[in-house]
């Protein structure tokens, strides 16, 4: 009878209080693992948009298109100054403010973040925007107006990137996530 007790509890056994995330120094136990899913999505997608950008400058620039499926579906090595189209070749030095900014907006909703699936959303646009960041900072023509490496070339489309990928998925799990009430901080509102 006392196993039991102890495992469902009496009536007379206050439940322990729940940390309550207002208080100075208080934190939801959770919390914490939820930060490390984001960084640890992130680290996951940059480390793949990174090592399949080096395969590709080293493999397959100057070289050939390979085709995947036909002409449906090619690998092909271009540098993109512009942003998704080619567009806005111009304004490379504003896309690598966007990309840190959105860096440093991730990186301070963080503390507040209680939510898994905002946690691997979060992660994501976080890890391809360090991946585009990467390229905007450290390939040529210079500092802040590097070219970005794209690669998969679907027929009618643009040519994209891992790190590309990663910030549409992101943004689409966030916008179904904000559709279904659910906020950064775990809670859930009805509107």
């Amino acid at each position: 009878m006392a196993e039991a007790e102890r495992i469902i509890g009496t009536p007379d056994t206050p439940e322990p209080a729940a940390a309550d995330p207002e208080q100075p120094g208080a934190e939801r136990p959770r919390g914490k693992r939820r930060i490390a899913v984001l960084f640890g999505v992130a680290a996951f997608a940059y480390a793949l948009d990174l090592i399949s950008k080096m395969i590709v400058v080293a493999k397959l620039e100057h070289h050939p298109p390979i085709e995947i499926i036909g002409d449906w579906l090619k690998f092909e090595a271009i540098r993109n100054a512009g942003a998704a189209f080619g567009f806005g070749e111009a304004f490379t030095v504003i896309f690598t403010v966007i990309a840190a900014a959105v860096i440093v907006v991730i990186a301070r909703l963080a503390r507040k973040l209680y939510s898994l699936p905002w946690a691997i959303a979060l992660g994501l646009l976080l890890g391809g925007a360090l991946g585009n960041l990467t390229d905007r900072i450290f390939r040529s023509p210079g500092v802040f107006e590097g070219a970005v490496v794209d690669f998969i070339a679907p027929k009618h489309f643009a040519v994209f990137n891992l790190a590309d990928s990663a910030i549409v998925c992101g943004g689409i799990l966030i916008v179904l996530l904000s559709f279904r009430g659910l906020d950064p901080d775990g809670t859930v509102h009805k509107d």
